[in-house]
C-alpha cells in the first residue's frame, strides 16, 4: 500500500524540484570540466544517482515549524535520500514573540531528527521599515541567503502554497501596482535561481494533511491569525467573503491569474530589454520621442530598469513614482524633476531623459 494522497502529492512536488537542481547541477559540473551536458538530458528523466558524494548538490528548507514548512521538510528528507542530494534545514528567529529561541531550538530539533543536515536555527533583528510583516520578510530571506551562500547551499526550498498565491495576487491587486504585482510569487526566483517554490499547485489543506498523517508536530503562529496584519485579515475575512459571493474555486482561479499574469509580465519585460537600446543616443541617453512611440506597457518598463540602474531600490519604486516619469514622456509641460527613493531623480532636457542620482 503507497502513502496517502496528500503525502504522495507533496513528495511528487518536491521531487520535481529536486531532479531539476540536480539538472542544473550537473550542467555546471560538466561546464566546469569543459564538457557539454548531454543533449539528452532532461529534468523529466529517471533521477541521478551518480554524483560522486563531494559533488552532491546540497538543498535547505526553510522550515518554520508550520505545516506547510514541516510538510516540506519531511518530503524533503524522504526524496533526498534517493536522490544524489544532501538535505539540510534552516529555521528563522524573529524574536517577535516570548519564548521564540525555544521554538526555533525545537524546530531544529525536529529537522535535526528526520536527518537533515546541516540544520541552523537563526536568530534575526527585524526592523520597521516597510512596516511589521515587510521587515520581518526582508530579515528572514536576508538569514536564508547568508545561510545559503556559507553552506554552498544550491537551493533553498519555501512552503508557500496556492493559498498564498491567491493571497499574495489579492494584495497586489489591492495595491494597484500592475500586472507584475499579480504574478504573485514565482516557482523559481532570487540570485541564480536560489529560491524553489515545490507547492505552489497545492493547497494548504494538503499540506496539513500531511502532518497529521505522518504525525509530524506543527505550530500554528499566532501572527497568522492576528488582525492586526493585513495578510492575517485577507486569509481569514477577506478571501473566505470572495469565496461565499462567488463561490468555490476563487483561490484556485487566482492561482491561475497568478501564471497568466507572469507569462504576460516576462514576455513585456523582455520586450523592454531588447528596445532599451534602441531608444537611447550614441551618449547612451534616453531619447524623448523614441520612448513616446513604444507601447506604455513597454515604455514604462525602459522607465523602471533605467530608474533602478541608476541606484533606486527596485522593492521602493513603485507605479506611481513610474508614472510621474512616464509624464515627462506624454504629458510634457515643463515640469521639474521628479525625486524617485534612493536618491535618483528624473529629468527632461532637450529632448532626452536624464535618470542619475542626486
Amino acid at each position: 500500500m503507497g502513502p496517502h494522497p496528500a503525502v504522495a502529492a507533496i513528495r511528487l512536488a518536491v521531487r520535481r524540484v529536486l531532479h531539476d537542481v540536480l539538472t542544473e547541477h550537473c550542467e555546471r559540473v560538466s561546464r566546469s570540466v569543459g564538457h557539454a551536458a548531454p543533449a539528452h538530458s532532461s529534468s523529466t528523466t529517471s533521477p541521478l544517482h551518480a554524483a560522486p558524494s563531494g559533488e552532491q548538490p546540497l538543498v535547505l528548507v526553510a522550515c518554520s515549524g508550520g505545516a506547510d514548512s514541516m510538510a516540506l521538510a519531511s518530503a524533503l528528507a524522504f526524496e533526498a535520500r534517493k536522490l544524489s542530494v544532501r538535505a539540510g534545514g534552516i529555521t528563522v528567529d524573529h524574536g517577535l514573540q516570548d519564548g521564540s529561541d525555544l521554538r526555533a531550538a525545537e524546530v531544529a530539533a525536529r529537522l535535526t531528527a528526520m536527518q537533515l543536515d546541516p540544520v541552523e536555527a537563526i536568530a534575526v533583528r527585524v526592523g520597521r521599515e516597510g512596516g511589521p510583516e515587510a521587515a520581518a520578510r526582508d530579515a528572514r530571506y536576508a538569514a536564508l541567503d547568508d545561510a545559503a551562500e556559507r553552506h554552498g547551499a544550491a537551493a533553498v526550498l519555501l512552503g508557500h502554497t496556492r493559498d498564498d498565491q491567491a493571497e499574495t495576487v489579492l494584495l497586489g491587486l489591492a495595491r494597484g501596482s500592475g500586472i507584475r504585482s499579480l504574478s504573485g510569487m514565482a516557482a523559481v526566483s532570487g540570485a541564480a535561481g536560489r529560491y524553489r517554490r515545490p507547492f505552489l499547485q497545492l493547497d494548504r489543506q494538503t499540506a496539513r494533511k500531511a502532518c497529521m498523517v505522518q504525525s509530524l508536530p506543527v505550530w500554528d503562529d499566532p501572527h497568522n491569525a492576528d488582525p492586526a496584519y493585513t495578510r492575517s485579515r485577507l486569509r481569514h475575512e477577506g478571501l473566505p467573503a470572495l469565496e461565499k459571493a462567488l463561490g468555490k474555486g476563487v483561490v484556485e482561479a487566482l492561482a491561475r491569474t497568478a501564471q497568466l499574469s507572469r507569462d504576460d509580465a516576462d514576455a513585456l519585460d523582455t520586450w523592454a530589454a531588447d528596445v532599451d537600446s534602441s531608444v537611447r543616443d550614441d551618449a547612451g541617453r534616453l531619447e524623448c520621442a523614441k520612448l513616446y512611440a513604444l507601447p506604455p506597457a513597454v515604455r514604462r518598463r525602459v522607465l523602471r530598469r533605467a530608474a533602478i540602474e541608476a541606484g533606486a531600490p527596485a522593492g521602493s519604486l513603485f507605479a506611481r513614482h513610474v508614472e510621474e516619469v512616464d509624464r515627462l514622456i506624454t504629458s510634457w509641460r515643463g515640469q521639474g524633476a521628479i525625486n524617485l527613493p534612493g536618491r535618483v531623480e528624473a529629468r527632461r532636457q532637450g529632448g532626452r531623459l536624464v535618470i542619475r542620482q542626486g
